[in-house]
């Protein structure tokens, strides 16, 4: 029987389906997930708060330290801690570690303002930090938002003091201060990208002066909010030059839209990822293979120094476990995989022209897989490879996970990079899969439930 028009382009061409039209069952399912995605988020808005929190839920859920030479059996289940920073899991597989590794890298930094190592001053009778961007921010964006200060300060004891300031319900909260429109003609013809330049990013800490009585001390609301510091975490000034403090956006993870279709929050990109992997670990029991969950920091300024994936504290361990095996690591890598967990633009149709709408990623239609990132001429990428793409489709289709192809924006308008060319770099194939994101590296970014909840199972489905 001959087929019809029809029926042939059914079976020869093919759009990606929105998830809450075709299984509008797993709407549920979403939302419940994503329940515990918001709390996390809320308890973990630093890489350093990340890192404790999961190695919580990883003790809770059986790992147990890893001990570099120990021969581990199928089922077991380890961490290891970089520098408080970064954070490797794993859970060994059924099948000999020279068959290769199921590995899954996704970074937990997030752009924010860190203070300047010597950050505090007064000026006009009032008290602030200087502070220097971290990351690819509009800085417009920072601006008159409520900001928390969180962190820690090393003092000359050697004691560590772990600070966090306006997250809890009645604690105080900062903010940088903008011009009113009424006196802002000047800054009006500035181009958008110099509206709020980088040393005009000072966070307003003070107003009061120390009620001492002696008038001719100088800078006495700096004394007062220094004072207030001391009471609070026995700090003094000096104790900043050893410490690391970001100040991020207050707000908490909340619902959004009236269909409370998406979740609203800071730094998605990329805890969304770290989180659906880490919880895909978590639920992984006896895979085939043996699974190594990476979390890096220093992703958002180019993967650097030890905690980054541009460093080879990935590699060392890898190499540890080939060692404890008594196989070559380089056998290993070569027949590992890897997805390199990371978010990408969604569409969005208040500014097509940036998107090339065919290879554009959308909300509601799944996880994102993205053959290549970089910018121009595909500078910067991995460019995962014909077989890689085959493999990951296929992991995720026999597993029902509605996934989408995406393209970082459209040819020549700009472009990105991820952990990727990094994973590449050690003889592993890998390929980019996260969740679509709207107002990426924005204080306030968005994600589909949908989404969320479907790279979760796209993790599960690669661990298995």
């Amino acid at each position: 029987m001959e087929q019809t028009a029809k029926e042939l382009q059914k079976q020869l061409t093919w759009e990606f389906p929105n998830i809450a039209k075709s299984a509008p069952e797993q709407k549920e399912e979403a939302f419940a997930y994503c329940e515990g995605y918001k709390a996390f988020l809320n308890a973990a808005k630093t890489e350093r708060e990340f890192t404790a929190e999961a190695v919580k839920l990883l003790s809770g859920a059986g790992y147990e330290p890893w001990k570099p030479g120990k021969i581990y059996a199928a089922g077991d289940k380890v961490y290891y801690v970089n520098r408080k920073k970064a954070l490797i899991m794993t859970t060994f597989g059924k099948r000999p570690l020279e068959d290769g590794l199921r590995l899954n890298a996704a970074h937990i930094d997030s752009p924010r303002l860190d203070l300047k190592p010597n950050p505090m001053y007064e000026k006009s009778e009032m008290a602030f930090f200087k502070t220097h961007y971290y990351g690819g921010i509009r800085k417009y964006q920072w601006v008159t938002i409520p900001l928390a200060m969180h962190g820690v300060a090393i003092k000359r004891d050697g004691t560590a003091v772990e600070i966090s300031i306006g997250e809890k319900e009645g604690d105080p909260v900062f903010c940088v201060t903008d011009l009113l429109p009424h006196l802002s003609a000047d800054q009006n013809e500035r181009k958008l990208k110099d509206g709020i330049k980088g040393e005009e990013l000072n966070i307003i800490i003070g107003s009061l002066p120390f009620e001492c009585g002696e008038e001719e001390l100088k800078e006495t609301v700096k004394l007062n909010v220094l004072a207030l510091l001391y009471e609070k975490y026995g700090i003094t000034e000096k104790d900043f030059l050893r410490a690391e403090i970001e100040m991020v956006p207050a707000a908490k993870a909340v619902d959004v839209g009236l269909d409370r279709s998406m979740v609203g929050a800071y730094g998605q990109d990329d805890r969304v990822c770290a989180y659906t992997a880490m919880t895909a670990e978590i639920a992984t029991r006896e895979p085939e293979f043996t699974t190594v969950t990476v979390f890096a920091d220093k992703e958002e300024i180019g993967s650097v120094g030890n905690t980054g994936l541009n460093s080879n504290f990935l590699l060392h361990y890898i190499q540890d476990l080939a060692a404890a095996c008594g196989v070559d690591y380089r056998t290993v890598l070569r027949n590992s995989i890897c997805l390199s967990s990371d978010v990408n633009a969604a569409f969005d149709p208040t500014f097509p022209q940036v998107y090339e709408e065919k290879n554009a990623c959308y909300l509601g239609k799944g996880c994102v897989l993205t053959k290549y990132t970089g910018a121009r001429g595909k500078s910067g990428s991995s460019d995962a490879s014909a077989e890689t793409m085959a493999k990951v489709i296929d992991i995720m289709d026999a597993e029902g996970v509605y996934w989408q192809i995406g393209e970082l924006g459209a040819v020549d308008v700009g472009g990105g990079g991820t952990v990727a060319l990094y994973v590449a770099g050690l003889d592993v194939d890998v390929v980019d899969l996260g969740v679509p994101i709207l107002s990426m590296h924005a204080p306030f970014e968005l994600a589909s439930k949908m989404d969320i909840y479907h790279t979760y199972r796209a993790f599960c489905a690669f661990y298995k």
